[in-house]
């Protein structure tokens, strides 16, 4: 599976997760890096077929509306250190990756992982 990262995740996510073997994009690496538009997070996730990772409510949004991104892994955790955050993701993410081969949304917070109906 192939991720990309939103502005509002820390970069130190993606290394994490580019550790753990996964194909990651974080809007830092793209041209316009954290000023990237959700458009263009959008298009890039179905040109390259990536689950979008955020806390953007507008991407949640436009995934219940268009289908676009085709599949989404919407973090609900309010604002938590980042090493919180990380330590969440690096013991939680092969358990979110299953979910994605049943559930188009996937959502994560402070307490549960929660694989919503397609």
């Amino acid at each position: 599976m192939r991720f990309l990262i939103d502005a509002n995740l820390p970069y130190k996510l993606a290394k994490l997760l580019i550790e753990k073997g996964y194909d990651i994009i974080h809007t830092d690496n793209l041209p316009d890096k954290e000023r990237t538009k959700d458009n263009e997070i959008r298009k890039i996730s179905i040109d390259q077929n990536r689950i979008v990772i955020t806390k953007d409510f507008d991407f949640l949004d436009s995934h219940v509306i268009k289908g676009i991104p085709s599949k989404l892994l919407f973090v609900t955790t309010g604002n938590i250190i980042n090493i919180s955050l990380i330590q969440l993701f690096d013991n939680q993410f092969e358990i979110i990756v299953g979910l994605f081969n049943s559930y188009d949304i996937i959502e994560l917070n402070n307490e549960n992982i929660i694989g919503h109906e397609k």
